[in-house]
């Protein structure tokens, strides 16, 4: 395992710990101080390569959806809203003719009228897309790709030790005291949706915000920003102009000591930015999604030809 595997796993430990010590506070902490880092960076690095998009005029009008879902309260039609740009994303990215955009946006679009002629529970999307799949899933997806095309076995434990690390919070979840309750009411009150949204997902009916929803929140949510910074060398987000990266670092100062003032104007000022960076990342997550099916399918394919 090279260095910086072992840095890598130190850090996801390092979160593990966090997680189950000060489940509440964690999560808070996280999402003030290493949370706009990682929006503003991402949105940064994404923006030098064109959003993984054909043209960046779909990039605008993923940050017009972004402050569009500001205003949709129905739980429900923010699913559908985020669902139909996670399919958009996904065809504007992966089409390589616009006959094949044209086709795969039409099956898109009878596919999503369809689900909701079923009764497609989208508020489920609604809150766990921007939330849980973004922060777990989605970083599950690039951990694992990576893994693979290097063929590092480093990288491939660590992947190893992130699902062996939910699966323990999921059996063995951290105790659900706060050392600071009004921690623990901020909490609640700006993470809460995703215990329901989680229970109707999984039939769990009364699923409540306690120590396993919230360790689990603390250490996805603090891994995702870890693994973000630790990619710097990698994915190289910091080559960036001066001017830029010190406007970056100044919005994110500022950002973090407007949550440490009063953490819901934080929010409210900040939850706009977070989507944005969410949406505008769909394109590739989308990518990343069929380069890993293909690269699981072209393995599997192998070892039947054997």
């Amino acid at each position: 395992m090279q260095r910086i595997d072992i840095v890598h796993l130190l850090l996801l430990l390092a979160a593990l710990a966090g997680a189950y010590l000060l489940p509440f506070e964690l999560i808070l902490l996280s999402y003030a101080i290493l949370g706009p880092a990682h929006y503003l960076t991402e949105i940064s690095w994404l923006h030098d390569r064109n959003y993984y998009l054909p043209h960046k005029a779909i990039a605008t009008g993923l940050v017009a959806l972004a402050f569009g879902a500001m205003f949709i309260a129905d739980p429900y039609w923010s699913g559908v809203l985020l669902w139909s740009a996670f399919l958009g994303c996904a065809v504007a990215a992966t089409a390589t003719t616009a006959q094949k955009a044209a086709l795969w946006g039409v099956m898109a679009v009878a596919v999503t009228i369809l689900l909701m002629g079923t009764g497609m529970p989208f508020g489920i999307a609604g809150a766990l897309m921007p939330t849980l799949i973004h922060v777990s899933l989605f970083t599950l997806v690039f951990m694992t790709l990576g893994a693979l095309r290097s063929g590092s076995r480093g990288q491939l434990a660590i992947v190893g030790a992130y699902l062996i690390a939910i699966t323990l919070i999921v059996v063995v979840p951290p105790w659900a005291g706060s050392v600071v309750p009004a921690l623990a009411r901020v909490a609640q009150e700006n993470f809460g949706n995703v215990a329901p949204a989680l229970g109707s997902l999984f039939g769990i009916p009364d699923l409540k915000f306690g120590g396993r929803i919230t360790g689990l929140l603390s250490f996805v949510y603090t891994y995702h920003y870890l693994n973000w910074f630790i990619k710097a060398d990698v994915i190289k987000w910091t080559q960036i102009p001066r001017a830029r990266l010190a406007g970056i670092v100044a919005a994110s100062a500022a950002s973090t000591a407007l949550y440490f003032y009063n953490y819901e104007i934080g929010i409210l000022v900040l939850v706009v930015v977070s989507m944005m960076h969410v949406l505008l990342e769909f394109p590739l997550n989308a990518i990343s999604i069929g380069q890993l099916g293909s690269l699981a399918l072209g393995r599997s394919s192998r070892r039947a030809a054997i």
